[in-house]
């Protein structure tokens, strides 16, 4: 384990009424504690995930890779600080890490290209060949297998966008065996049952003020998904 706690601050928040600071949970909840090297947060879009987990990452001098920001209306100033109003606790002081989203990917992807035309071995790393030239799937994958293999703190947002349920359980598997191997920690925001599954991995659920654990056999997401693997029928 590298990252122990983050502690979350509300009574230094700036603002009661805007996003996220007006998010219950954030008042609710004292702290985050990771017990596991896997951890996911999980809930309904707008439930303050990403918002923590950007958080996290701000506070861990994690860069994020985001580029520009897509322009939005009516958007809370203090949305990006976040990090300001939480703090965190290692085992045994930092360690380096890396944020995944799929715009995160696509940026490093083209800086991969880029860097490559100078520096061609570069690509050994993964698989040899340009990420944009492989599948989204199997460029996922080697991006996966080669970071991983480093030890850190990985923050993963919603990875399973536009993997197949078979790129889903590869992913699991190469999560399971990374974190087993004692270098590598994990925290994911999922929306996928597949990920959720994954052994002796702690969920924690943004639905509902304070944020708490649930076994993965009381989410929603597995009991949505199993009901309707029973009897499509009932749904359509």
């Amino acid at each position: 384990m590298h990252l122990t706690n983050a502690i979350i601050h509300p009574e230094k928040f700036p603002a009661r009424d805007l996003y996220p600071f007006n998010l219950e949970v954030f008042h609710q909840t004292p702290s985050i504690a990771f017990h596991s090297p896997v951890t996911f947060f999980m809930g309904e879009n707008g439930t303050g995930k990403t918002t923590l987990m950007d958080a996290i990452a701000e506070k861990c001098r994690i860069y994020s890779w985001q580029g520009l920001d897509k322009i939005r209306y009516n958007r809370s100033p203090y949305e990006k600080d976040f990090h300001r109003f939480i703090s965190i606790q290692w085992a045994n002081g930092s360690v380096p890490g890396s944020f995944f989203s799929s715009q995160v990917f696509r940026n490093f992807a083209n800086l991969l290209d880029e860097w490559a035309t100078s520096d061609p071995k570069i690509l050994d790393y993964f698989g040899g060949k340009s990420l944009r030239s492989q599948s989204h799937g199997q460029s996922l994958m080697s991006f996966f297998r080669s970071r991983f293999n480093i030890k850190g703190l990985y923050l993963l947002d919603e990875p399973e966008t536009a993997l197949s349920p078979k790129s889903q359980l590869e992913l699991l598997k190469i999560v399971k065996d990374t974190a087993g191997q004692g270098h590598a920690q994990f925290i994911i925001a999922t929306h996928s049952p597949i990920l959720l599954a994954c052994p002796h991995a702690e969920i924690y659920d943004f639905d509902s003020a304070p944020i708490t654990t649930i076994a993965y056999e009381d989410t929603d997401y597995y009991r949505i998904y199993k009901k309707f693997m029973e009897n499509p029928a009932e749904f359509v």
